[in-house]
């Protein structure tokens, strides 16, 4: 439930109203292949002076554990370009290389998701809730009974599945104490959107039809944080009553990434160094970027939307992300927490005592919305 799942690459080795964040100059009605020729054309027509940075060393700071100065040390190569930095992805229409990228990142993402948490009293189950696969993890003795945390996993909505998506339901239901339900939703190439949030959309309304939705917080880690998000927006439009609150951990809630610490963080952030535009492709499959269901940030809010906490780092790549929904959250008078963490990269640092905090504020925060 902790940031602490760590490098997003482990390669071997809608309606818009006045509370939405959304840039004045993104028309909906323009599709994601003319995204970027818009963004240049407007910074052109606007010719605002850009800040010219010579090559520098941005060293480790000393200002974060000893646990944390080690990860980011050992995180970049001795001529300081950041191990995952290295590894490339393909372009959004090169399926194959795209499939067997996945099943690189797939067979090294769950050992060190599992390694950051043992959690032995928690039994995990596998099941099919619609079309989608979920994960069933209960603690052996539950805090409460009557309610459920979903999971939604990390991985730039393509990797992460399968064995690190049944270890963070694990890790969830461990650190809240209670019911979590893991949501393996499907993804590209094989599956793109709206099959993701699709699956979210089944497994939200199993949970509203077994506990209700007071009962209910749903919460991701980067991509999972997209995905939450989104499925509290669709919900909204399709009548269902609202979960009791969210959690958002590095969520990457633009895939447009407009915001400014996807220029200021490239490549200080050690886990996700570079953009991420083409797996945001691979995923819309052609749909716009820019929509509310795909970039849940241009969603709108109100004040009795479900109290949200929002996490990153100063280091974090999606920076940007968790500043920019706190602020649209706050304009409208939600309840919402935003959490900045010293020189945290995106999804953490992992098993450090900054992982650890964080994974306290969670749960402190979950219980506290589910004793309302």
């Amino acid at each position: 439930m902790g940031a602490g799942g760590g490098n997003l690459m482990m390669i071997p080795n809608g309606s818009d109203g006045p509370s939405s964040a959304k840039p004045s100059w993104q028309d909906p009605g323009h599709d994601s292949s003319q995204l970027e020729r818009i963004v240049t054309t407007r910074r052109n027509e606007l010719k605002f002076n850009a800040v010219s940075v010579d090559q520098r060393c941005v060293p480790v700071p000393n200002s974060i554990s000893t646990e944390a100065q080690q990860r980011l040390h050992t995180a970049v190569r001795d001529d300081g370009m950041p191990l995952n930095a290295l590894y490339p992805m393909p372009a959004a229409d090169d399926r194959e290389s795209w499939q067997k990228l996945k099943a690189a990142v797939d067979s090294n993402y769950a050992a060190p998701v599992s390694a950051l948490d043992q959690a032995q009293d928690v039994k995990v189950t596998t099941k099919r809730i619609g079309s989608a696969e979920v994960h069933f993890a209960r603690p052996a003795k539950p805090d409460r009974a009557d309610c459920v945390y979903i999971d939604l996993h990390g991985g730039a909505l393509v990797f992460g599945g399968g064995e690190a998506s049944r270890e963070g339901a694990r890790i969830a239901a461990s650190r809240c104490g209670i019911e979590c339900y893991g949501i393996d939703y499907r993804m590209p190439p094989e599956f793109p959107y709206p099959a993701a949030l699709d699956d979210c959309m089944c497994v939200y309304r199993h949970a509203v039809d077994t506990y209700g939705a007071d009962r209910i917080v749903i919460g991701g880690r980067s991509a999972g944080g997209n995905l939450a998000l989104a499925t509290v927006l669709r919900a909204k439009d399709e009548g269902l009553k609202l979960p009791s609150a969210i959690v958002l951990l590095s969520p990457e809630i633009d895939l447009t990434e407009s915001g400014d610490s996807f220029q200021t963080n490239k490549t200080i952030d050690v886990n996700l160094p570079n953009s991420l535009m083409s797996a945001n492709l691979l995923y819309a499959n052609g749909a716009d970027l820019c929509h509310r269901y795909i970039s849940p940030l241009f969603g709108q809010f109100f004040k009795e939307f479900p109290p949200t906490f929002i996490q990153s780092g100063t280091r974090d790549l999606l920076l940007s992300n968790a500043v920019r929904l706190h602020r649209a959250l706050r304009r409208v008078g939600a309840v919402t927490e935003l959490h900045v963490f010293e020189a945290m990269p995106h999804g953490g640092f992992g098993g450090t005592p900054e992982d650890e905090e964080l994974a306290r504020e969670v749960a402190r925060f979950v219980n506290g919305a589910l004793s309302q």
